[in-house]
C-alpha cells in the first residue's frame, strides 16, 4: 500500500495497524477504570496517601524487574503471542480483584490482608506489564512502512489518550453508580474485547539476529549501551523520567478530590480524564502539524509546560482552574510522547528495537508507578501541596540542565 507524503491518516490506511492500537486503547481504559477504582476504594478503606503510593510501587518493582527480559524475548518470539499471554495473566488478575473486593468476600480480611493481597494482584499485572509493553511498542513497527512511523507515533498516541481520557472520564461516574464491584466487570469485558483485537493481527516474520548465540544478559546489555551511546535517546529518556517521577501528580489526585478539592467520586472522574483530554486534542493536531519538525527544541518546551502546569495546580483551590492545569500537563505531555515514540521507531534497527523500547519503558512506564510511590510518599510525610511544588519544581531544574547539555540536538531531523 502506498503511503502519500503529508497524508494526516497515512497509518490509519494500515488495518492491522488500526486493530494494534485500537486493542492498546481498550486495554488503556480497562487498566485506568481500574487503577482509578481501586485506588479511590483503599484511600477511603484507609484515608492514607501512603496506601496509593504503594498500589505504584507493587506494579513497578515487578515491572522493572522483568521489562529487560521482555525487550529480549520481544526481538526473539512472536510479538503477538506475548502480547496476548501477558494479557491473559493481566485479565485473570482482574477476575481475582472482583473475587476479593466483593462484599461478601472482603468481610473475611482485615484490612492489612486486603491492601497486602490487591498490592500482590497488581504486582503481578506489573510482571505482565513487562512483557506486553515492549512487545506492542516493537509491534507497531512491522505494521506500517518507515515513511508512516512519524503519523504513526501520533496516531498509536491518539487511540492511547482515547482510552485513558475513557477510562478516568467513566471510572468515577461507574463507582458512583454501578458500584465497584460491577465496574471490574466492565474492566474484564474491555480485556476480552482487546483480545479479539489482538487476534486479527497475523503473525510477523521475528528479525535476524546478528548474532543469535548471545545470551540473554548480553543482549540486554546491548540494548542499554545502545540508549547510552545514542545522545537523542538518552536526553529523552532523561527528560520524561523527570516529568513523570517528580512532576505527575495523578496517583494523589483522590486526596486533592476528597481533602482539599472536596469534589467527591465524580469530581475525581473529571480530573482523572482532564489530562488525557489535554492530550488527545494536542496529539490529533499532531497529524496536521507534526511536532517532530524541530522535535528536540519541541521536546523541552513541552517538558518546561508540564512542570509549570503542575507547579500552579499545586496551588489551586478553584476546581476548574486545576482541571485546566491538568489539561496542560496533559497537552504538553502529549508533545513529547509523540516525538519520544517517533525517535523510538526510527532510530533504532528492527533486531534490537524490542530492547530499546524496553530500556525506555524501565525508565518511563515504570516511572509512573514509582512517581506514584513517590507522591504517596511525599504527600506522607511533606504535605499534599508541598510535594506537588517540589515535584514541579525539580522537573524545571531537570528541564534547564538537559538544555545546557544538549544544545546540539536542536539541528536532528527525525526522517
Amino acid at each position: 500500500m502506498k503511503t502519500y507524503p503529508n497524508d494526516p491518516y497515512a497509518a490509519l490506511r494500515y488495518p492491522e495497524f488500526v486493530r494494534l492500537i485500537s486493542a492498546n486503547s481498550f486495554i488503556t481504559a480497562a487498566i485506568m477504570i481500574q487503577e482509578v477504582v481501586i485506588g479511590y476504594e483503599l484511600y477511603k478503606m484507609t484515608h492514607d496517601p501512603l496506601s496509593l503510593g504503594f498500589i505504584g510501587l507493587a506494579e513497578a518493582l515487578p515491572y522493572i524487574s522483568i521489562a529487560l527480559f521482555g525487550g529480549h524475548y520481544a526481538d526473539r518470539k512472536d510479538k503477538r503471542t506475548i502480547m496476548q499471554i501477558s494479557q491473559s495473566v493481566i485479565l485473570c488478575c482482574s477476575l481475582a480483584l472482583i473475587w476479593f473486593m466483593h462484599p461478601s468476600h472482603r468481610s473475611h480480611f482485615s484490612t492489612t490482608h486486603l491492601l497486602l493481597i490487591v498490592y500482590a494482584i497488581l504486582a503481578v499485572i506489573g510482571f505482565a506489564k513487562g512483557f506486553y509493553s515492549p512487545a506492542s511498542s516493537s509491534l507497531k513497527a512491522f505494521l506500517t512502512p518507515r515513511e508512516a512511523y512519524t503519523n504513526a507515533a501520533t496516531w498509536s498516541s491518539t487511540f492511547w489518550q482515547v482510552g485513558a481520557i475513557a477510562g478516568p472520564g467513566i471510572a468515577g461516574f461507574l463507582y458512583a453508580y454501578i458500584g465497584l464491584v460491577n465496574t471490574l466487570w466492565v474492566v474484564v469485558g474491555l480485556f476480552a474485547f482487546s483480545q479479539i483485537l489482538l487476534a486479527l493481527i497475523s503473525k510477523k516474520p521475528i528479525p535476524e539476529i546478528s548474532d543469535p548465540q548471545t545470551n540473554v544478559w548480553q543482549s540486554i546489555k546491548e540494548g542499554i549501551k545502545f540508549v547510552y551511546d545514542k545522545k537523542i535517546l538518552f536526553y529523552a529518556t532523561s527528560l520524561d523520567l523527570a516529568a513523570v517521577l517528580f512532576g505527575g501528580v495523578i496517583a494523589i489526585l483522590p486526596v486533592f478530590a476528597e481533602d482539599i478539592l472536596k469534589v467527591g467520586a465524580e469530581g475525581l472522574g473529571i480530573m482523572r480524564a482532564a489530562p488525557s483530554v489535554g492530550a488527545v486534542i494536542t496529539v490529533f493536531s499532531t497529524a496536521y502539524f507534526a511536532p517532530t519538525r524541530h522535535a528536540w527544541r519541541n521536546m523541552l518546551i513541552a517538558v518546561a509546560g508540564f512542570g509549570l502546569a503542575t507547579l500552579v495546580f499545586a496551588i489551586s483551590t478553584n476546581f476548574w482552574l486545576s482541571v485546566l492545569m491538568l489539561f496542560l500537563t496533559g497537552a504538553f505531555d502529549a508533545i513529547s510522547v509523540v516525538i519520544r515514540q517517533t525517535i523510538l521507531q526510527v532510530v533504532p534497527p528492527d533486531h534490537m528495537r524490542g530492547r530499546v523500547i524496553a530500556v525506555n519503558s524501565v525508565f518511563i512506564s515504570s516511572s509512573n508507578e514509582i512517581g506514584a510511590f513517590e507522591s504517596g510518599v511525599a504527600a506522607k510525610f511533606l504535605g499534599t501541596v508541598p510535594s506537588v511544588l517540589i515535584g514541579g519544581g525539580l522537573t524545571m531544574v531537570i528541564v534547564t540542565w538537559v538544555w545546557l547539555r544538549s544544545k546540539d540536538l536542536f539541528g536532528v531531523k527525525l526522517t
